[in-house]
């Protein structure tokens, strides 16, 4: 537990880019894992373009990390041809909630790349999730909501570039085992994405 935890969450979004996932759809991240072992899930994105993704999430029990590759495609429509997308996200937590501030945090980070001929682009995120779990009395599902301000460096066909943008998120979780995931991207990452985690 950290003892000033408003001050380290403001010198992190001070001393790093903030950022969203690493293929650059609109999917963001909660400030913690629901899994014990490992979970395997899926996106639907619509950012313009649609993307199909699928991940697998994994860590140690106990640990304050995880990790998750990711892989999918994103379709551009008849003017272009499929792109694919291929990433590893990583999430370390760094804030626990405490009376002195209410929310939990983990930076968000990892590498990721959009695969198309003449347009393909590699990012590299680094990011604060900021949220807390609400849990319903007398049920086993649970709520998070949660808010990302994002900072996307990317390289590529056509130059460098940097996308700015605010996740909000909520993950509802029914009971161990499954989650749905909804996602809103505000800025150069916007509109929406649904997903969901199967978690062991």
């Amino acid at each position: 537990m950290m003892r000033k935890p408003l001050l380290s969450a403001l010198l992190l979004a001070v001393a790093a880019p903030l950022a969203a996932q690493s293929t650059g759809t609109p999917v963001f991240h909660a400030p913690y894992r629901v899994f014990d072992r490992y979970e395997i899930g899926g996106n639907i994105s619509d950012a313009g373009n649609v993307a199909f993704e699928g991940f697998y999430g994994f860590s140690q029990a106990g640990a304050s990390w995880d990790l998750a590759l990711r892989a999918g495609v994103q379709d551009n429509g008849g003017c272009c041809k499929t792109a694919a997308l291929l990433g590893v996200d990583a999430r370390f937590r760094v804030i626990t909630q405490n009376v002195d501030f209410p929310l939990d945090g983990a930076i968000i980070t990892g590498a990721g790349s959009r695969l198309v001929s003449g347009a393909s682009r590699l990012f590299i995120p680094i990011g604060l999730s900021l949220g807390r779990r609400v849990n319903f009395s007398g049920s086993t599902a649970s709520l998070v909501p949660y808010v990302e301000p994002v900072i996307v460096p990317n390289f590529g066909d056509g130059g460098s570039d940097t996308a700015v943008a605010l996740g909000l998120g909520g993950d509802l979780r029914f009971n161990r085992r499954f989650e749905i995931r909804v996602n809103i991207g505000i800025g150069d990452i916007e509109n929406f994405s649904i997903g969901f985690s199967i978690a062991r």
